[in-house]
Protein backbone atom coordinates (compact mmCIF):
# COMPACT_ATOMS: atom_id res chain seq x y z
CA UNK A 1 0.00 0.00 0.00
CA UNK A 2 2.96 2.20 0.23
CA UNK A 3 3.73 2.72 -3.17
CA UNK A 4 0.08 3.48 -4.01
CA UNK A 5 0.52 6.43 -0.71
CA UNK A 6 3.83 7.62 -2.59
CA UNK A 7 2.54 7.82 -6.31
CA UNK A 8 -0.79 9.71 -4.95
CA UNK A 9 1.98 11.94 -3.15
CA UNK A 10 3.65 12.53 -6.34
CA UNK A 11 1.21 13.44 -8.15
CA UNK A 12 -0.49 15.73 -5.85
CA UNK A 13 2.97 17.51 -5.90
CA UNK A 14 3.28 17.41 -9.70
CA UNK A 15 0.00 19.28 -9.86
CA UNK A 16 0.83 21.68 -7.27
CA UNK A 17 4.67 22.11 -7.81
CA UNK A 18 4.92 24.32 -4.55
CA UNK A 19 5.09 24.22 -1.05
CA UNK A 20 5.06 27.28 0.91
CA UNK A 21 8.29 28.99 -0.16
CA UNK A 22 9.38 26.13 -1.96
CA UNK A 23 8.94 24.90 -5.91
CA UNK A 24 9.36 21.64 -7.04
CA UNK A 25 10.36 20.65 -10.17
CA UNK A 26 9.10 17.67 -12.00
CA UNK A 27 12.15 15.61 -12.01
CA UNK A 28 12.86 16.74 -8.35
CA UNK A 29 8.83 15.35 -7.39
CA UNK A 30 9.61 12.06 -9.17
CA UNK A 31 13.21 11.38 -7.35
CA UNK A 32 11.85 11.85 -4.12
CA UNK A 33 8.72 9.70 -5.05
CA UNK A 34 11.77 6.83 -6.04
CA UNK A 35 13.92 7.94 -2.64
CA UNK A 36 10.47 6.80 -0.52
CA UNK A 37 10.24 3.53 -1.76
CA UNK A 38 13.49 2.89 -1.39
CA UNK A 39 13.88 3.79 2.05
CA UNK A 40 10.71 2.22 3.09
CA UNK A 41 12.02 -0.84 1.41
CA UNK A 42 8.92 -1.69 -1.23
CA UNK A 43 11.50 -2.44 -3.84
CA UNK A 44 15.29 -3.80 -3.08
CA UNK A 45 18.11 -1.53 -4.57
CA UNK A 46 19.08 -4.38 -6.94
CA UNK A 47 15.77 -4.45 -8.12
CA UNK A 48 15.37 -0.66 -8.65
CA UNK A 49 18.57 -0.77 -10.94
CA UNK A 50 17.22 -3.33 -12.81
CA UNK A 51 13.87 -2.09 -13.84
CA UNK A 52 15.70 1.33 -14.91
CA UNK A 53 15.32 0.94 -19.16
CA UNK A 54 18.39 1.67 -19.94
CA UNK A 55 17.17 1.32 -23.68
CA UNK A 56 15.19 4.76 -22.44
CA UNK A 57 18.19 6.45 -20.85
CA UNK A 58 20.56 5.80 -23.51
CA UNK A 59 18.07 6.82 -26.22
CA UNK A 60 17.40 9.72 -24.71
CA UNK A 61 20.69 10.97 -23.57
CA UNK A 62 22.07 10.82 -27.79
CA UNK A 63 19.02 12.40 -29.16
CA UNK A 64 19.39 15.22 -26.11
CA UNK A 65 23.16 15.67 -27.75
CA UNK A 66 21.62 16.01 -31.19
CA UNK A 67 19.21 18.42 -30.12
CA UNK A 68 21.67 20.75 -28.05
CA UNK A 69 24.18 20.82 -30.85
CA UNK A 70 21.21 21.85 -33.01
CA UNK A 71 19.90 24.51 -30.83
CA UNK A 72 23.87 25.44 -29.79
CA UNK A 73 24.57 25.91 -33.36
CA UNK A 74 22.06 28.19 -34.86
CA UNK A 75 20.93 25.55 -36.75
CA UNK A 76 17.83 24.76 -35.28
CA UNK A 77 16.48 28.55 -35.54
CA UNK A 78 17.34 28.29 -39.66
CA UNK A 79 15.40 24.86 -39.92
CA UNK A 80 12.48 26.38 -38.16
CA UNK A 81 12.50 29.41 -40.02
CA UNK A 82 12.65 27.03 -43.43
CA UNK A 83 9.58 25.36 -41.97
CA UNK A 84 7.31 27.78 -40.74
CA UNK A 85 8.34 31.40 -42.27
CA UNK A 86 4.74 30.67 -44.40
CA UNK A 87 2.68 31.46 -41.37
CA UNK A 88 1.21 34.03 -41.32
CA UNK A 89 -1.02 33.85 -37.93
CA UNK A 90 -1.36 32.30 -35.10
CA UNK A 91 -4.34 29.85 -36.97
CA UNK A 92 -1.83 28.78 -39.26
CA UNK A 93 1.42 28.15 -36.66
CA UNK A 94 -0.53 26.00 -34.92
CA UNK A 95 -1.71 24.16 -37.84
CA UNK A 96 2.08 23.25 -39.10
CA UNK A 97 3.00 22.44 -35.72
CA UNK A 98 0.23 20.22 -35.05
CA UNK A 99 0.17 18.88 -38.40
CA UNK A 100 4.00 19.07 -39.31
CA UNK A 101 5.74 17.75 -36.04
CA UNK A 102 2.71 15.04 -35.51
CA UNK A 103 3.44 13.24 -39.19
CA UNK A 104 6.96 13.54 -38.41
CA UNK A 105 6.68 11.93 -35.39
CA UNK A 106 4.84 8.68 -36.90
CA UNK A 107 8.72 8.75 -38.42
CA UNK A 108 11.34 10.26 -36.42
CA UNK A 109 9.51 8.84 -32.96
CA UNK A 110 7.84 11.11 -30.82
CA UNK A 111 10.20 11.59 -27.92
CA UNK A 112 12.68 12.50 -30.89
CA UNK A 113 10.39 15.37 -32.27
CA UNK A 114 9.57 16.67 -28.17
CA UNK A 115 13.56 17.09 -27.91
CA UNK A 116 13.91 18.78 -31.16
CA UNK A 117 10.99 20.20 -31.03
CA UNK A 118 10.66 22.39 -27.72
CA UNK A 119 13.31 24.99 -28.30
CA UNK A 120 11.54 25.55 -32.06
CA UNK A 121 8.07 26.31 -30.72
CA UNK A 122 9.78 28.69 -27.56
CA UNK A 123 11.52 30.66 -30.45
CA UNK A 124 7.98 30.30 -32.51
CA UNK A 125 6.40 31.47 -29.84
CA UNK A 126 8.38 34.58 -29.27
CA UNK A 127 8.59 36.07 -32.95
CA UNK A 128 4.40 35.61 -33.00
CA UNK A 129 4.25 37.15 -29.84
CA UNK A 130 2.05 34.42 -28.03
CA UNK A 131 2.12 32.98 -25.14
CA UNK A 132 4.38 29.70 -25.15
CA UNK A 133 1.93 27.44 -23.55
CA UNK A 134 -0.21 27.04 -26.62
CA UNK A 135 2.57 25.85 -28.79
CA UNK A 136 3.90 23.75 -25.93
CA UNK A 137 0.57 21.85 -25.98
CA UNK A 138 0.17 22.29 -29.87
CA UNK A 139 3.68 20.19 -29.77
CA UNK A 140 2.36 18.29 -26.78
CA UNK A 141 -0.44 16.83 -28.96
CA UNK A 142 0.91 16.76 -31.99
CA UNK A 143 3.49 14.18 -31.36
CA UNK A 144 1.68 12.39 -29.14
CA UNK A 145 -1.59 11.86 -31.45
CA UNK A 146 0.62 11.76 -34.94
CA UNK A 147 3.01 9.05 -33.25
CA UNK A 148 -0.21 6.70 -32.98
CA UNK A 149 -0.18 6.31 -37.21
CA UNK A 150 3.29 3.95 -36.99
CA UNK A 151 4.93 0.92 -35.78
CA UNK A 152 7.58 3.03 -35.21
CA UNK A 153 6.28 6.25 -33.82
CA UNK A 154 6.65 5.23 -30.35
CA UNK A 155 8.54 2.63 -28.04
CA UNK A 156 5.12 1.27 -27.14
CA UNK A 157 3.84 0.68 -31.26
CA UNK A 158 7.00 -1.01 -32.17
CA UNK A 159 6.72 -3.39 -29.21
CA UNK A 160 3.83 -4.12 -30.48
CA UNK A 161 4.49 -4.43 -34.43
CA UNK A 162 7.47 -6.07 -33.24
CA UNK A 163 6.13 -9.13 -30.66
CA UNK A 164 2.34 -8.48 -32.02
CA UNK A 165 2.65 -10.96 -34.84
CA UNK A 166 1.79 -8.26 -36.78
CA UNK A 167 2.11 -9.63 -40.53
CA UNK A 168 2.34 -5.82 -42.46
CA UNK A 169 2.78 -3.48 -39.41
CA UNK A 170 2.93 -0.67 -41.25
CA UNK A 171 -0.13 -1.08 -43.75
CA UNK A 172 -2.20 -2.87 -40.52
CA UNK A 173 -1.17 0.90 -38.79
CA UNK A 174 -1.81 2.90 -41.69
CA UNK A 175 -5.18 1.16 -42.81
CA UNK A 176 -6.52 1.23 -39.25
CA UNK A 177 -5.03 4.76 -38.01
CA UNK A 178 -4.08 7.17 -40.42
CA UNK A 179 -7.38 8.72 -40.90
CA UNK A 180 -8.33 9.01 -37.30
CA UNK A 181 -5.39 10.53 -36.71
CA UNK A 182 -5.06 12.97 -39.18
CA UNK A 183 -9.11 14.20 -37.78
CA UNK A 184 -8.24 14.01 -34.03
CA UNK A 185 -4.82 16.42 -35.15
CA UNK A 186 -7.43 19.09 -36.72
CA UNK A 187 -9.86 18.49 -33.49
CA UNK A 188 -6.78 19.16 -31.49
CA UNK A 189 -6.29 22.53 -33.23
CA UNK A 190 -9.89 23.25 -32.31
CA UNK A 191 -9.40 22.81 -28.67
CA UNK A 192 -6.75 24.82 -28.73
CA UNK A 193 -8.74 27.33 -30.57
CA UNK A 194 -11.26 27.64 -28.51
CA UNK A 195 -9.33 27.45 -24.90
CA UNK A 196 -7.32 30.22 -26.33
CA UNK A 197 -9.48 31.94 -28.35
CA UNK A 198 -8.44 34.97 -26.91
CA UNK A 199 -5.08 34.31 -28.48
CA UNK A 200 -6.21 33.76 -31.77
CA UNK A 201 -6.67 37.20 -32.53
CA UNK A 202 -5.50 36.51 -36.50
CA UNK A 203 -2.43 39.38 -36.21
CA UNK A 204 0.39 38.94 -38.70
CA UNK A 205 3.35 36.99 -37.79
CA UNK A 206 6.63 38.52 -39.32
CA UNK A 207 9.39 35.80 -39.20
CA UNK A 208 13.32 36.83 -40.03
CA UNK A 209 15.87 34.07 -40.87
CA UNK A 210 18.79 34.08 -38.14
CA UNK A 211 21.94 33.33 -38.73
CA UNK A 212 24.39 30.35 -38.03
CA UNK A 213 26.16 31.25 -34.74
CA UNK A 214 28.33 27.95 -35.35
CA UNK A 215 29.25 26.64 -38.71
CA UNK A 216 31.30 24.02 -38.16
CA UNK A 217 28.88 22.39 -35.32
CA UNK A 218 26.26 23.03 -37.79
CA UNK A 219 28.05 21.35 -40.48
CA UNK A 220 27.63 18.41 -37.61
CA UNK A 221 24.12 18.99 -37.17
CA UNK A 222 22.92 18.47 -40.34
CA UNK A 223 25.44 15.32 -41.07
CA UNK A 224 23.80 14.07 -37.42
CA UNK A 225 20.16 14.99 -38.95
CA UNK A 226 21.09 12.94 -42.02
CA UNK A 227 22.39 9.89 -39.92
CA UNK A 228 18.64 10.06 -38.02
CA UNK A 229 16.69 10.10 -40.90
CA UNK A 230 19.04 7.25 -42.50
CA UNK A 231 18.87 4.99 -39.26
CA UNK A 232 14.82 5.44 -38.72
CA UNK A 233 14.50 4.23 -42.34
CA UNK A 234 16.71 1.44 -41.90
CA UNK A 235 14.19 0.61 -38.61
CA UNK A 236 11.44 0.80 -41.39
CA UNK A 237 13.17 -1.31 -43.70
CA UNK A 238 14.25 -4.28 -40.95
CA UNK A 239 10.64 -3.77 -39.40
CA UNK A 240 8.74 -4.38 -42.52
CA UNK A 241 10.74 -6.82 -44.16
CA UNK A 242 10.81 -9.26 -41.20
CA UNK A 243 14.78 -9.34 -40.70
CA UNK A 244 15.70 -11.02 -37.78
CA UNK A 245 18.27 -8.29 -36.33
CA UNK A 246 18.07 -6.73 -33.36
CA UNK A 247 18.64 -3.00 -34.50
CA UNK A 248 17.59 -0.84 -31.71
CA UNK A 249 15.90 2.67 -31.12
CA UNK A 250 19.09 3.08 -29.01
CA UNK A 251 21.22 2.53 -32.38
CA UNK A 252 19.51 5.21 -33.97
CA UNK A 253 19.75 7.98 -30.89
CA UNK A 254 23.59 7.10 -30.36
CA UNK A 255 24.92 6.97 -34.49
CA UNK A 256 22.98 10.46 -34.71
CA UNK A 257 25.10 11.82 -31.92
CA UNK A 258 28.32 10.29 -33.60
CA UNK A 259 29.61 12.68 -35.23
CA UNK A 260 29.43 15.11 -32.72
CA UNK A 261 30.85 13.27 -30.00
CA UNK A 262 33.62 12.51 -31.84
CA UNK A 263 34.33 15.49 -34.00
CA UNK A 264 33.28 18.55 -32.11
CA UNK A 265 35.81 20.40 -30.01
CA UNK A 266 32.60 21.26 -28.32
CA UNK A 267 31.29 17.82 -27.19
CA UNK A 268 31.92 17.91 -23.69
CA UNK A 269 30.14 21.54 -23.57
CA UNK A 270 27.37 20.21 -25.44
CA UNK A 271 27.02 17.13 -23.17
CA UNK A 272 27.17 19.16 -19.63
CA UNK A 273 24.44 21.41 -21.50
CA UNK A 274 21.48 18.84 -22.22
CA UNK A 275 19.03 18.06 -20.00
CA UNK A 276 20.12 15.84 -17.14
CA UNK A 277 17.43 16.72 -15.21
CA UNK A 278 14.91 14.92 -17.35
CA UNK A 279 17.07 11.70 -17.42
CA UNK A 280 17.00 11.30 -13.59
CA UNK A 281 12.95 12.16 -13.68
CA UNK A 282 12.69 8.86 -16.15
CA UNK A 283 15.00 6.10 -13.89
CA UNK A 284 13.42 7.45 -10.59
CA UNK A 285 10.21 7.00 -12.64
CA UNK A 286 10.73 3.45 -13.71
CA UNK A 287 11.87 2.68 -9.83
CA UNK A 288 8.73 4.00 -8.35
CA UNK A 289 6.29 2.11 -10.89
CA UNK A 290 7.96 -0.92 -10.35
CA UNK A 291 7.35 -1.00 -6.83
CA UNK A 292 3.91 0.33 -8.00
CA UNK A 293 3.29 -2.37 -10.01
CA UNK A 294 4.95 -4.93 -7.93
CA UNK A 295 2.28 -3.90 -4.92
CA UNK A 296 -0.39 -6.01 -6.96
CA UNK A 297 -2.93 -3.17 -6.50
CA UNK A 298 -3.91 -2.61 -10.16
CA UNK A 299 -3.81 -6.58 -10.65
CA UNK A 300 -6.08 -7.29 -8.40
CA UNK A 301 -8.85 -4.19 -9.53
CA UNK A 302 -8.18 -5.19 -13.31
CA UNK A 303 -9.32 -9.32 -12.19
CA UNK A 304 -11.92 -8.14 -9.71
CA UNK A 305 -13.92 -5.96 -12.46
CA UNK A 306 -14.53 -9.06 -14.51
CA UNK A 307 -13.65 -7.06 -17.99
CA UNK A 308 -13.50 -8.66 -21.43
CA UNK A 309 -10.04 -7.73 -21.71
CA UNK A 310 -10.49 -8.17 -25.66
CA UNK A 311 -12.99 -5.87 -26.04
CA UNK A 312 -11.60 -2.31 -28.17
CA UNK A 313 -13.24 -0.44 -25.52
CA UNK A 314 -12.03 -1.91 -22.79
CA UNK A 315 -8.48 -2.31 -24.07
CA UNK A 316 -8.47 1.00 -25.13
CA UNK A 317 -9.89 2.31 -22.00
CA UNK A 318 -7.04 0.24 -19.31
CA UNK A 319 -4.43 1.58 -21.85
CA UNK A 320 -5.53 5.10 -20.86
CA UNK A 321 -6.42 4.76 -17.49
CA UNK A 322 -2.99 2.34 -16.99
CA UNK A 323 -0.74 4.95 -19.10
CA UNK A 324 -0.93 7.67 -16.01
CA UNK A 325 0.45 5.33 -13.38
CA UNK A 326 2.69 3.00 -14.61
CA UNK A 327 3.75 4.41 -17.84
CA UNK A 328 2.39 3.46 -21.49
CA UNK A 329 5.79 1.41 -22.70
CA UNK A 330 5.18 -0.33 -19.32
CA UNK A 331 2.06 -1.13 -19.74
CA UNK A 332 2.25 -2.37 -23.23
CA UNK A 333 4.86 -4.74 -21.88
CA UNK A 334 2.43 -6.12 -19.40
CA UNK A 335 -0.98 -5.92 -21.51
CA UNK A 336 0.61 -7.19 -24.81
CA UNK A 337 1.51 -11.05 -23.52
CA UNK A 338 -1.96 -11.07 -21.83
CA UNK A 339 -4.01 -10.40 -25.41
CA UNK A 340 -1.61 -12.69 -27.62
CA UNK A 341 -2.55 -15.29 -25.39
CA UNK A 342 -5.67 -14.64 -25.50
CA UNK A 343 -5.56 -15.04 -29.50
CA UNK A 344 -6.14 -11.08 -30.30
CA UNK A 345 -5.84 -9.92 -33.89
CA UNK A 346 -4.71 -6.58 -35.58
CA UNK A 347 -7.33 -4.80 -34.81
CA UNK A 348 -7.10 -5.22 -30.70
CA UNK A 349 -3.17 -4.51 -30.57
CA UNK A 350 -3.80 -1.71 -32.97
CA UNK A 351 -6.41 -0.33 -30.11
CA UNK A 352 -3.77 -0.77 -27.64
CA UNK A 353 -1.28 1.04 -29.55
CA UNK A 354 -3.91 3.83 -30.29
CA UNK A 355 -5.09 3.56 -26.58
CA UNK A 356 -1.65 3.66 -24.64
CA UNK A 357 -0.59 6.16 -26.87
CA UNK A 358 -3.36 9.07 -26.80
CA UNK A 359 -3.20 8.07 -22.86
CA UNK A 360 -0.36 11.34 -22.90
CA UNK A 361 -2.75 14.07 -23.96
CA UNK A 362 -4.70 13.30 -20.44
CA UNK A 363 -1.99 14.41 -18.31
CA UNK A 364 1.36 15.35 -17.89
CA UNK A 365 2.51 11.87 -16.71
CA UNK A 366 0.91 10.22 -19.33
CA UNK A 367 3.97 10.12 -21.93
CA UNK A 368 7.13 10.78 -21.07
CA UNK A 369 7.37 13.21 -24.29
CA UNK A 370 5.08 15.58 -22.08
CA UNK A 371 7.59 15.70 -19.69
CA UNK A 372 10.77 16.00 -22.16
CA UNK A 373 8.74 19.01 -23.67
CA UNK A 374 8.07 20.59 -20.11
CA UNK A 375 11.46 20.00 -18.50
CA UNK A 376 13.43 21.23 -21.53
CA UNK A 377 11.18 24.52 -21.55
CA UNK A 378 11.82 25.19 -17.98
CA UNK A 379 15.91 24.65 -18.26
CA UNK A 380 15.50 26.47 -21.69
CA UNK A 381 13.35 29.76 -21.17
CA UNK A 382 11.66 29.45 -17.55
CA UNK A 383 8.37 28.59 -19.34
CA UNK A 384 6.19 25.92 -18.04
CA UNK A 385 2.74 24.01 -18.04
CA UNK A 386 1.50 23.59 -14.70
CA UNK A 387 -0.85 20.20 -14.21
CA UNK A 388 -3.85 22.05 -14.55
CA UNK A 389 -3.49 24.05 -17.97
CA UNK A 390 -2.38 20.16 -19.56
CA UNK A 391 -5.54 18.47 -18.31
CA UNK A 392 -7.99 21.28 -18.33
CA UNK A 393 -7.18 20.41 -22.17
CA UNK A 394 -6.05 17.05 -22.29
CA UNK A 395 -9.28 15.53 -20.47
CA UNK A 396 -11.90 16.80 -23.58
CA UNK A 397 -9.02 15.73 -25.95
CA UNK A 398 -8.43 12.24 -25.10
CA UNK A 399 -11.97 11.71 -24.65
CA UNK A 400 -12.56 12.61 -28.51
CA UNK A 401 -9.42 10.87 -29.46
CA UNK A 402 -10.58 8.15 -27.86
CA UNK A 403 -14.11 8.58 -29.32
CA UNK A 404 -12.90 8.60 -32.80
CA UNK A 405 -10.27 5.98 -32.73
CA UNK A 406 -13.36 3.45 -30.91
CA UNK A 407 -15.68 4.29 -33.84
CA UNK A 408 -13.11 3.47 -36.90
CA UNK A 409 -11.70 0.82 -35.03
CA UNK A 410 -15.47 -0.53 -34.49
CA UNK A 411 -17.66 0.84 -37.29
CA UNK A 412 -15.43 0.53 -40.35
Amino acid sequence: MIPIIVLAVVFILITVRRIGKFRFQIWQIMLLGAIAVLATQQISLLKALQSINLDVIVFLFGMFIVGETLEASGYLSYLSYRLFHKAHSLDSLVLLILFGMGILSAFLMNDTMAIIGTPVVLLLSKKADTSPKILLLALAFAVTIGSVTSPIGNPQNLLIAVNGNIANPFVTFFCYLLLPTLINLFLAYLLLRLFYRKQFDHKDIIDHPEPIKDQKLARLSQISLILLVVLVLAKIIIVFTGLQIDFRLTYIALGAALPIVVFSPKRFSVIRKIDWSTLIFFAAMFILMASVWDSGIFQKVINSADLNLTSVAVIMGISIVLSQFISNVPLVALYLPMLMQLGVNGKELVALAAGSTIAGNLSILGAASNVIIIQNAEQKSGETLTFWEFVRIGIPLTIVNLLVYWVFLTVF
